[in-house]
């Protein structure tokens, strides 16, 4: 195996969630043990198959050519089930020598079943106890929620435990990720498509706001939205109608709208980055998330709840000493309950014997900048507690090329076979410029 598909085979198996990775080929690379499981098939029968058999439309093509991160719901392939509807989520890659493949995640769109009172949701401090209260209360309410909180603190938990307590709790919950809906992504993936809107649309499709019909729409990282689509978000949400891109009906749609963000919107009203009346549409119901460091008492039983969800998926059952307990719950977690995950994932790979000692606990030193300032941009120091992981690939591959043409717009825009429009978005929207 070589050194690269090594670091793929790793990377694989750090996700949950089925993942393969494609190459700018086409073709399947890697996939990890979630995915094997998920869809009854072997990895080694799919390296070296074609990522897609859709008709001949290929989502993945597309980003090889723009590098925009996406999401949406797209039918599974031949080779698995053509009934099954995916929920993909997908982003760049690149490895040590800046070659360029995608990562995927899937998951299969069906109703979730075996929820309890707080699933996911662990805690017993008095502010885990006040969250859930309100929790409950905004599951009670038709009016819109928004979950505001640092990131990290397990908004979309908070999300699926409003959804599963509301009268919409039948039906699926459809997560919006507005981080990667760029300006020419936003309408296709939220009111669908028509067959023949566009190159490449073989068929009509339906998007988020359709497939939530009589469910909960969770818009995740609302404050990403891009400004120029806010209007159209907001007439769906005012008149629950929409239409498809190249559609000519006027189609209804009945959602529960919840909302999350890191970012202060109120701030971004001032600053003319958010549109007022939106904000005002999605903050009737404004719920707070305590950071990790403001609920220190929960985290014996996260750590425990955590440790044995890596157990089940292992096979095997993992321990950990007082000392190590206590190393944990004297850290800040300026990530939250993400950063605690991460440090236990690390920690259950370093320990002997399945028993976590302190020395097995490692904090990840939060760097000041994740890109070095490029005097020919001028842009400022992109703080990485800033960034998604998705924004974290994408800026890396651009800083590349920032660095191998000098800053020069034009080279690397026609590298990226992008029009210096979309670079300089791109540019704005990762703080490169």
């Amino acid at each position: 195996m070589s050194q690269t598909m090594f670091k793929l085979e790793s990377l694989l198996e750090t996700h949950n969630l089925p993942f393969v990775i494609i190459d700018a080929d086409l073709k399947i690379v890697a996939v990890n043990r979630a995915w094997e499981n998920c869809f009854g098939l072997s990895r080694q029968s799919q390296i070296g198959q074609p990522c897609c058999q859709e008709n001949g439309y290929c989502r993945h093509k597309r980003l090889f050519q723009t590098l925009e991160p996406y999401a949406g719901f797209f039918p599974a392939s031949q080779a698995f089930d053509a009934q099954k509807l995916l929920n993909v989520r997908g982003y760049p890659l690149l490895d040590a020598d800046s070659t360029l493949y995608i990562g995927e995640s899937l998951s299969v769109f069906s109703k979730s079943v075996g929820f309890g009172d707080a699933g996911n949701m662990v805690g017993k401090s008095a502010q885990f106890t006040a969250l859930k209260t309100k929790l409950r209360q905004a599951a009670e309410t038709g009016a819109p929620v928004i979950l505001l909180g640092e990131t990290g603190t397990g908004k979309e938990l908070a999300a699926e435990f409003i959804h599963r307590h509301s009268q919409q709790a039948q039906n699926e919950l459809v997560i919006a990720d507005c981080t990667i809906f760029s300006e020419d992504l936003f309408e296709s993936e939220m009111f669908g498509h028509e067959k023949g809107a566009f190159t490449g649309a073989l068929s009509h499709k339906k998007g988020l706001f359709e497939l939530a019909n009589n469910s909960t729409l969770f818009l995740d990282e609302i404050g990403e939205l891009p400004l120029s689509q806010q209007p159209k978000l907001l007439r769906a949400l005012e008149s629950g109608q929409f239409r498809r891109v190249g559609g000519t009906s006027t189609l209804k749609s009945s959602v529960k709208i919840i909302s999350a963000t890191h970012r202060n919107l109120a701030e971004m009203v001032k600053q003319g980055r958010f549109r007022e009346d939106l904000f005002y549409r999605l903050s009737v119901f404004p719920i707070e998330i305590p950071p990790l460091r403001a609920r220190r008492q929960d985290l014996p039983l996260l750590v425990e709840h955590i440790l044995a969800h890596f157990g089940q998926m292992q096979g095997v059952d993992y321990s950990i000493s007082q000392s190590a307990l206590i190393k944990l719950i004297q850290h800040n977690w300026p990530g939250n309950i993400r950063e605690l995950k991460n440090c236990l994932q690390l920690a259950t790979g370093l320990c002997e014997s399945r028993h976590i000692q302190e020395t097995d606990i490692n904090f990840v030193r939060r760097p000041s900048n994740i890109l070095e300032p490029l005097k020919d941009i001028g842009h400022d120091v992109f703080k990485a507690g800033d960034m998604s992981a998705l924004e974290r690939f994408e800026a890396d591959f651009i800083s590349g090329l920032i660095a191998k043409y000098q800053g020069n717009r034009k080279q690397i825009a026609a590298e990226m076979n992008i029009s210096e429009r979309t670079l300089y978005r791109k540019l704005n929207r990762l703080n490169l410029s």
